[in-house]
């Protein structure tokens, strides 16, 4: 299902599930992250479902106490066929946190409001909705970017999040993804649609 217009990258609020039709697949990626074979394809079988908490609040540790606000994301993410689920909270005051789920292990990442000129890489940068109607960050910005690395693994992923028109003409909530390790890299379009 189409994204409905009020929803932007300034209130991603809601339940998405990844569109795997338009998807590209996630396979490549997870391996380069080191991810087994069983568990790719239990991953690549499942339907993710994200719910998507967004609000403002003072900055999570390890950032120092401040009555300043910054938008946090927080997301709950499910699959189907009994693949487990995984919590991800993201504070945009580019500040790196450590996190460690059972399908990436021990990685540290970090956020932020992002604008389509400071995205140097073109893929990531490629294909995005930038109308006035998209600046859905605090100044004016129409993305998140979401940067991790993996503390084990010696991979590095980066995440652009935004809207962008599909191939059936529908407007969805979309990240481009590129996975890195060494000399090797995949990039990825994952596409999600509006469920409420």
């Amino acid at each position: 299902m189409a994204a409905p217009a009020s929803k932007t990258i300034g209130d991603l609020n809601g339940k998405w599930v990844m569109n795997k039709t338009l998807s590209t697949p996630i396979e490549p990626g997870l391996a380069l992250q080191g991810v087994g074979w069983m568990t790719r394809k239990m991953v690549g079988l499942a339907t993710v479902t994200l719910e998507i908490k967004q609000f403002s609040a003072p900055a999570s540790p390890p950032a120092e106490p401040s009555a300043t606000q910054f938008t946090h994301v927080e997301i709950e993410q499910t699959g189907t066929g009994g693949m487990k689920g995984s919590t991800e909270k993201r504070c945009l005051d580019y500040t790196f946190r450590d996190h460690s789920d059972w399908l990436f292990g021990h990685v540290k990442g970090q956020s932020k409001w992002i604008s389509t000129a400071e995205i140097t890489d073109d893929f990531l940068k490629s294909g995005w909705i930038e109308t006035d109607a998209e600046k859905g960050g605090p100044n004016g910005e129409t993305h998140l970017l979401s940067y991790v690395e993996s503390y084990d693994a010696g991979w590095t992923a980066t995440q652009i999040w935004g809207f962008k028109e599909c191939s059936d003409g529908k407007r969805r909530y979309a990240r481009n993804v590129v996975i890195a390790k060494g000399s090797e890299r995949v990039e990825l379009q994952l596409y999600y649609d509006y469920l409420e």
